[in-house]
Parts: C-alpha cells; structure tokens; sequence
C-alpha cells in the first residue's frame, strides 16, 4: 500500500487536515519530523488532500490520487484557499514529479514589497500583514480575479492558482498542467516548511528510484524546425498522462540500450501533407519516458513545428530515437499520429492513429509497405453533440474518451467513433486491436484532412 510521508521542516508543530485518510482526522507534525499515513494499495483507487493550517485557516494543499487513470498517480499542490506556508508534493524518488513552489511565501512577500499603493488596497482584504506590515497569510484566491492575476505574477505554473478546467471552463493551461500524471504508483513525499520546502532524502529512496529511459529531447516551442535537436535533462514536473504505445515497443529502453541517434540520415523521419483548406502548424511531441506497452505523453515541449500551407507538403527529419506524436497545433482534444522511428527489436518504424485524446479531424499514416492506418472522412460535423466538444481555441472536436485532467472519457464520442472508424483503424479504446503501420526504411507518409 502506497505511503505519505508528511514532513514538517519548520521550528513549530503544523497542523494538517487530512481529507480521504487518517479518518479525516487531522494530524500535527512535530517540529522537523515526518508523519506516515497509509492509502489503500492497487487495484485500488484512493484519493485524497493534505491542506496546511494557519490559525484555523486552510493553505496550502497538496492533492493526490494513487493508481488513477492506467495506474498512475496524480499529484499536484494548489493554493486556491490560501496560503501561510510553503509545501511541495512529488512521487518518492522522482524529483521530476514535483509540484509546488518552494518559497511560495517568500516569492509573496517580496511581489507584496514591491506592489504599488493601488493594488494593496485592492488586495487589503486577502492579504494579512503583521503590524510591520509583513505578509503572515494569504486568503483564498478563487472569486477574487485581482488576488489570482497577482499570485501569477510570482508563482504561476508552479502552483494552482486557479480553478483549471472545471464545469465547462477550459481553465488555464499553466493550472491544468499541475494535474500532470506521475509514474506509475508510488509513495508520495509532502514537505512543508517556512523556509525552503524541497525535500530532503527518505530512507527507503532506493525502493522507489527511477528507471533509466532516454533523455527526451525538448526545445521549446519557438524553435525553428532547422534548428540542431540536442537531448536535454527534463528538470520541470512531468507533463504527462499515460497512453499506450505501438505493441512493437521494446520491454524497457534504457539510457545505455538505447539506439544511437541517426541524426545524419535525412531519410528517417516524416513526409508531412496538409490536405485540409487552410494553413495548419502541426507539433512534434517526444515522449517524456517509454516503457513496456505505455508511455508518457508530452503535453507542453514540442521536439519542433511546421507550418504548412493548405494542399503543400515537407519532409520533417526526426532522430531515430524518436518516440512520440505529431498533431495539429498545441491543444487537446486533437489527433494524435503516434510512431516510433526505430524499435529496438526489429529496427523498423511503427506508427497508428489514435483519438484517446480528442478529435479534431480525420489523418492517416502510410509505411513504406504500403499498410495505412488511420481515416479520411469528416466525423466531427455530423456527430451527436453529446460528443462533441469547444477546444480552448474556439475549435469544435470530439472529445476525449479515455478522459484526461479536464473531464472524464466520453463515452459518446467513443461510441461515434467505434461506428465511424473502428479500433482496427485507430486507437479509440484501450491498448490493442489497432493495426500496426511498419516502414522498413524508418520514413511515413503523415496526411491532415
């Protein structure tokens, strides 16, 4: 059963509500000690929240789900009803699933020292100073628009500030991103302090250590595509839902059993058409990790980007280590046309279509060997409006019938699907069933309708 250590790095005892856990009990941490409540273990799903307390009023608060969507965990931290202190949340021995600014407090003081006259008294019923004038507490952020654009000021993408996509809100990409999947189930690590609230070590780290993958290779979306591809080491929290990948995957790619980059080989990657009526940018993700059968989908650093004018089309060059997506633009719900450019078993490229993650319009995917995946007709105009959904950008789609951190599967969007495309021809439901596309020479032809 998974565990959550809860550490108090601070001179003074904390008090915490516990809210799925512990009996909804609250618990108190002693001045630089740990807690350990226990959640139930797998197949079971158990959520819950830890949420500081200040004078009786709730901060802070750290919110988890062990073995969500596909086994994976969900943590995240937010500060929607307040602040007093700094706590952080992440997976035991990954410190790339780290959510939470550290100084929160002091990231506030310091934005409040500077504030001009104007937006303290606009704020003077949210902000609590002592008598010098020092911030001791912030109250909630939600239905105060004034308190939020100020905390993004300081703290955004690091915290949740708003409310993100809820009731029909597409919310804010920076908030939706804290909902961010981890890896796989483990132990989750709560450190608060009024200091500095990184964590330190726990003694059974190595139980949970990372396995090795390949470095994802990120640039950030203002790149050129000419420019050079270099790996990089991800150092923000993973950005990731776990979906499936091609059935040719390897049982776990390793940083040193990985294939060499064949950078110099202009004919490993894409030949990139856009049949639609209008000019279209379309994003190259690259997996965050793989392992067997799944992988760790990309949501906010595309590899590069082309932009294509309606009926034209260009060769995109790719490592050969990629293993990833190309979709129209940056949102969801969207496409996706998954490949691998080079399976460590067969040294082949295998690719599929899926719509797990939305639809925004019909695309294929041809190897070398003539096999197609994927589909050509328009399935979004006449669908039932139960499946269909306005993207963040004003764009009707379908959406998404696995379900992600703005709602849960759609189930008429996947029964639509399942009657207009199939499983055969993209992935619309689980992990199988779809049809491997292969090209011998590591080179697809990708089409948007």
């Amino acid at each position: 059963m998974p565990k959550i250590f809860i550490t108090n790095k601070s001179n003074h005892p904390q008090t915490f509500e516990v809210h799925g856990w512990n009996n909804n009990q609250n618990i108190t941490v002693k001045p630089h000690s740990t807690t350990t409540l226990t959640a139930p273990g797998a197949p079971a799903t158990s959520s819950g929240a830890i949420i500081a307390l200040h004078g009786g009023h709730e901060g802070e608060q750290a919110e988890i789900t062990f073995n969500g969507f596909e086994g994976n965990d969900f943590l995240d931290m937010s500060n929607i009803v307040g602040a007093g202190g700094n706590m952080t949340i992440q997976q035991q021995g990954l410190p790339s699933t780290r959510k939470g600014d550290p100084l929160f407090m002091q990231n506030l003081r310091k934005a409040w020292s500077k504030a001009s006259p104007q937006t303290k008294n606009d704020l003077k019923a949210s902000i609590f100073t002592d008598k010098h004038g020092n911030v001791e507490r912030m109250g909630p952020i939600k239905e105060h628009p004034k308190l939020e654009a100020f905390v993004r000021t300081f703290a955004d993408g690091k915290t949740y500030i708003g409310v993100g996509a809820w009731k029909g809100s597409p919310g804010v990409k920076t908030d939706n991103d804290q909902s961010s999947a981890g890896h796989g189930t483990k132990n989750a690590v709560i450190t608060y302090s009024d200091g500095d609230a990184t964590p330190e070590g726990h003694p059974d780290d190595n139980h949970n250590k990372p396995q090795h993958a390949p470095h994802a290779q990120v640039l950030p979306a203002a790149e050129q595509l000419e420019d050079i591809v270099s790996p990089l080491t991800l150092q923000e929290p993973l950005s990731s839902i776990q979906t499936h990948d091609s059935e040719y995957d390897p049982e776990h790619l390793t940083a040193s059993a990985a294939p060499k980059p064949n950078n110099h080989d202009d004919r490993v990657g894409i030949d990139l058409h856009n049949k639609s009526h209008k000019p279209c940018t379309y994003y190259f993700y690259n997996n965050h990790w793989n392992g067997n059968g799944t992988a760790g989908a990309n949501f906010s650093h595309p590899l590069k980007h082309q932009r294509l004018l309606p009926q034209t089309s260009h060769f995109i060059p790719l490592p050969s280590t990629f293993k990833g997506r190309v979709q129209r633009g940056q949102l969801i719900p969207a496409t996706w046309v998954e490949f691998q450019c080079e399976a460590s078993n067969d040294h082949f490229a295998h690719g599929d279509v899926s719509l797990q993650q939305g639809c925004d319009g019909a695309a294929t995917i041809k190897g070398t060997e003539g096999n197609v995946g994927g589909f050509v007709k328009d399935i979004i105009t006449h669908a039932p409006q139960g499946a269909k959904v306005r993207r963040e950008d004003g764009v009707v789609c379908l959406g998404s019938t696995m379900g992600n951190w703005m709602a849960g599967p759609n189930e008429v969007a996947a029964e639509w699907e399942m009657k207009e495309v199939g499983q055969r021809k993209a992935y619309i439901k689980g992990g199988t069933g779809t049809d491997d596309v292969m090209s011998k020479t590591r080179r697809f032809e990708v089409v948007f309708y």
